[in-house]
């Protein structure tokens, strides 16, 4: 079997591969978008999920940690930690829930909301950066296919 150095193969499988594998395109642009995501939120102190997390809650106010994991699809285990750090950090306050004592309510602080603020300016240029291959059009197309994939029943 010859050595795998031939200068055509590389750079050229993936494109092919991806064109005929929608399912393979998604998950690698997804894999690079959740690592320049990752990168921009450490730039601002929030992790995404934490980033996520003031998000919710501050456009919809208190909530259980449950509701929090299962509108943002983050594991119950990972979404106690997120809340744990955005706690320590004065970012959320955590009380039990009067309705339900075996829940917590999870609200935001000031502290958080100004974090969030923080983080919120920095997300069109990271958008832009992200997403610079695509026109306005071909973004906002993606965006509602992405939609309709997330949103399948």
């Amino acid at each position: 079997m010859p050595p795998r150095t031939d200068a055509r193969a590389q750079g050229a499988y993936l494109p092919r591969l991806a064109a005929e594998r929608p399912d393979i395109a998604l998950c690698r642009a997804s894999a690079a978008v959740a690592r320049a995501a990752d990168a921009a939120a450490a730039e601002n102190g929030l992790g995404v999920g934490q980033h996520l997390v003031l998000k919710m809650l501050a456009a919809v106010g208190s909530c259980s940690q449950q509701v929090l994991s299962a509108e943002l699809r983050i594991d119950r285990s990972v979404m106690v930690g997120i809340a744990d750090d955005l706690e320590r950090s004065g970012f959320v306050r955590r009380e039990r829930d009067p309705a339900d004592r075996r829940a917590y309510a999870v609200t935001i602080t000031p502290a958080g909301r100004r974090a969030l603020a923080k983080a919120e300016k920095a997300i069109p240029e990271f958008l832009a950066t992200t997403f610079g291959a695509l026109t306005a059009a071909e973004r906002a197309q993606l965006t509602g296919l992405l939609g309709k994939l997330l949103f399948a029943e």
